[in-house]
């Protein structure tokens, strides 16, 4: 069955590139961005795998740790990790695990027989640090991931894990969010001091509560 929101990531223990990781330990108080690759030397998980490396930085601000999986071999990612660094002038700085029994992506039901029998689709799991998952993307073959989108998505997962907002459609990190419907209008100004704009009675944004 697949995965769904809110339910607990599955633990595993896996031999990486980094070492052997026992999952939820590593997770410890942190968010995690787990995706997976359909395969080792292919040309956009190649992009992909230095794109995310770049950005590192950014998800350690955000106290997100980072980790891929294919189903090739560790022989295998070691060897490919050294073509990333090559064409993408980066350093791979992150863990990728080696799966080549496809323990784990059944697991996280990550081969779809419908589009390959024998490789993991483009997943993508946020996972928070109660081990729950809460978002889900699966992207075919042929479209790279967009690394901006997904630094947006940990904002507004982070500040709604806090607050009692939501974030609007192309809502970006600093820009106003829209107050939960549980929130009465008498709560209001204990709530957000910052002041709110009453769109209509079930639309109600004010100015980004953490900002």
């Amino acid at each position: 069955m697949a995965l769904r929101l809110g339910d607990e990531a599955p633990n595993f223990t896996a031999e990486t590139t980094e070492g052997t990781l026992h999952f939820h330990e590593w997770i410890g108080t942190d968010w995690v961005i787990f995706f997976s690759h359909p395969a080792d030397y292919t040309p956009v998980c190649t992009t992909e795998l230095g794109t995310a490396a770049k950005y590192k930085d950014a998800f350690d601000q955000r106290h997100v740790k980072m980790i891929a999986i294919s189903v090739d071999p560790l022989e295998s990612h070691r060897s490919w990790i050294n073509d990333i660094n090559e064409t993408q002038h980066t350093t791979v700085n992150f863990p990728l695990i080696a799966d080549p029994d496809k323990k784990i992506a059944t697991l996280y039901d990550m081969l779809h027989p419908n589009a390959s029998t024998n490789a993991t689709v483009r997943s993508v799991f946020i996972i928070g640090p109660d081990k729950k998952i809460k978002l889900t993307l699966t992207y075919p073959a042929s479209t790279g991931r967009n690394f901006n989108e997904l630094l947006r998505v940990i904002d507004s997962l982070q500040l709604t894990a806090d607050y009692s907002v939501a974030t609007p459609a192309n809502w970006e990190d600093g820009q106003d969010v829209v107050i939960v419907p549980a929130v009465s209008d008498a709560d209001i100004p204990a709530k957000f001091p910052k002041g709110h704009t009453r769109v209509k009675p079930y639309l109600r944004t004010t100015p980004q509560p953490n900002r």
